[in-house]
């Protein structure tokens, strides 16, 4: 008998959907909760993976809770895999005296404490079988909470970094003119949400605070629309050279498009999707030591990794790259290569279905 999975999220990513199909294809018995009117829904059932229709619209709903739990006895599903907050809340009282193996997926570092009642409800709520974390750094924030008496056991929170498809990354890159950058200029990228953890105002500095002969543009992809940054960049030197394209939907091929990419994150970064899709086109990147940021790349091989907060290492990396071609090439070559061959989906499919069934060994 297969595996029978229930995953329940609102809106995967192409990784996680590629892992659906993935995990379908070679055997296990997967059934994806994802809204009918949702892009992904066509992409799962085109692939022959099962859909069921079931709403979560908030962290705690009656209907869904329900719906949950009748798909859940409907299925005799074995696991129930979950992917979001609401997720994890609803399911873990759907599935409240079923005999089914649950496990969650965490994709940031921290937001996560003993004193904390939701998390409780959540991430620490002992019914819980595995928590897959997306990078080593999660697990490590787990196994180190405190106070020590109060933690999860050792064996629930796992590392399964979640993989990609080279070939996913074959699209020309942007036309940066397009966006206000002038042809041939020397272009960071950095694609986030503005919020402090991002560390945006640490790469603004870190631009700042070049050489004058150092004559960079930073693109900023993303909502980056807050107050905050907007009045940060118009007292800035260099804002002239700074340029907001908001939220897109072709965010890599613009990373594509830059000469280096970075992540200036200050702390609890996972396994940034942004990052990957820019080494993945060759883009040489300067992340922090933070979070999974270290885990993606080999700091002189496949890019530079500098201490959180540090706008002058940032500035220092990037001058490096900027000041010698080739290092950014071969550096740029060897982030592909990390990619292509370290952080592959076929891996993530793999891990998780040898997880699934060593919580099922013997599925009736």
């Amino acid at each position: 008998m297969a595996i029978r999975s229930l995953c329940v999220t609102e809106s995967a990513d192409r990784p996680t959907v590629a892992s659906f199909i993935g995990m379908h294809n070679a055997g296990i018995d997967i059934t994806v909760v994802c809204p009918s009117d949702h892009p992904n829904h066509k992409t799962l059932t085109d692939a022959g993976v099962p859909t069921v229709d079931i709403r979560l619209p908030q962290n705690f709903d009656k209907d869904g809770i329900a719906a949950l739990r009748e798909e859940l006895v409907r299925g005799r599903y074995h696991i129930m895999h979950t992917f979001n907050n609401k997720a994890v809340s609803n399911g873990l009282r759907a599935c409240k005296g079923l005999p089914v193996k649950i496990i969650c997926y965490r994709g940031i570092v921290g937001a996560v404490g003993f004193l904390d009642p939701m998390s409780w409800m959540r991430y620490l709520n002992p019914r819980i079988d595995r928590i897959i974390c997306v990078a080593e750094a999660i697990r490590q924030y787990f196994l180190h909470m405190q106070p020590a008496f109060l933690r999860m056991p050792a064996e629930r929170p796992v590392t399964i970094h979640k993989g990609h498809k080279i070939e996913w990354y074959t699209a020309s890159p942007a036309d940066l003119t397009d966006y206000g950058i002038p042809e041939g200029a020397f272009v960071v990228g950095c694609t986030a949400n503005y919020r402090p953890r991002k560390g945006i105002d640490y790469l603004i500095d870190a631009i700042e605070a070049l050489p004058g002969d150092v004559q960079i543009h930073l693109l900023l992809v993303g909502h980056m629309d807050a107050k905050k940054l907007t009045a940060r960049i118009e007292r800035s030197p260099i804002r002239d050279r700074i340029h907001r394209v908001g939220h897109v939907n072709n965010a890599p091929e613009l990373s594509a498009a830059c000469d280096v990419f970075c992540m200036p994150s200050t702390k609890r970064e996972g396994l940034a999707r942004a990052i990957i899709e820019a080494m993945a086109y060759r883009v040489p990147p300067v992340v922090t030591d933070a979070g999974g940021s270290p885990e993606l790349v080999v700091d002189g091989v496949s890019g530079f990794v500098v201490p959180p907060r540090d706008a002058q290492g940032l500035a220092d990396a990037i001058e490096k790259l900027y000041r010698n071609k080739e290092l950014r090439e071969r550096m740029g070559a060897a982030a592909r290569e990390r990619i292509a061959t370290d952080f592959r989906n076929e891996d993530t499919v793999r891990k998780t279905i040898a997880l699934y069934e060593e919580l099922v060994p013997e599925p009736d």
